[in-house]
């Protein structure tokens, strides 16, 4: 099973102010949707409850301690990233998606073989920032800019990446 990290983030690693995103890209939530649809997407409470539902044609899996989430129809609850990704492994996962926030992020990075990532060409007003992260570490498998038109306000560019492996 691939586990990817699917993330959107300004030109300083802002990804969320408020406990939202601090931009609309309509062709970005379409790509996210795209790419995520028929898959486990693994997120955090906050990030659900920033979301406020359940995403369809998603399996979502949420990180928290608090059973109480729970009842809500498709929507499994993991107390961990590990429980998380052994939930989708038993499903038959291909490839999972970690979709946030900042400490899922980087509870996954070390096990994170692919990034699939929008750089919005702005700074936002952003009070949550994507992990550190070396991205040497990383090649870029494709890329594709997109400029400002009538329903995005900032350029922003995709970008998958793959983990480099050590060939020696």
């Amino acid at each position: 099973m691939i586990i990817s990290i699917i993330v959107a983030m300004d030109e300083n690693g802002g990804i969320g102010v408020e406990n939202r995103l601090p931009w609309h890209l309509p062709d970005d939530l379409k790509r996210f949707k795209s790419l995520t649809m028929g898959h486990h997407l693994i997120i955090g409470r906050r990030t659900f409850e920033s979301i406020g539902k359940p995403l369809p044609g998603r399996k979502l899996i949420v990180l928290s301690s608090n059973n109480s989430l729970t009842g809500l129809g498709e929507i499994k609850v993991a107390a961990n990233l590990n429980d998380a990704l052994s939930i989708a492994a038993s499903q038959a996962e291909t490839e999972v998606f970690i979709g946030g926030g900042r400490e899922v992020f980087q509870t996954a990075l070390p096990l994170t073989e692919r990034i699939y990532l929008t750089i919005v060409h702005t700074i936002s007003d952003a009070n949550v920032f994507f992990p550190p992260i070396s991205w040497s570490e990383w090649e870029q498998l494709a890329v594709e800019d997109h400029d400002i038109d009538e329903k995005h306000i900032f350029s922003f560019t995709y970008k998958i990446l793959q983990r480099k492996t050590d060939k020696n």
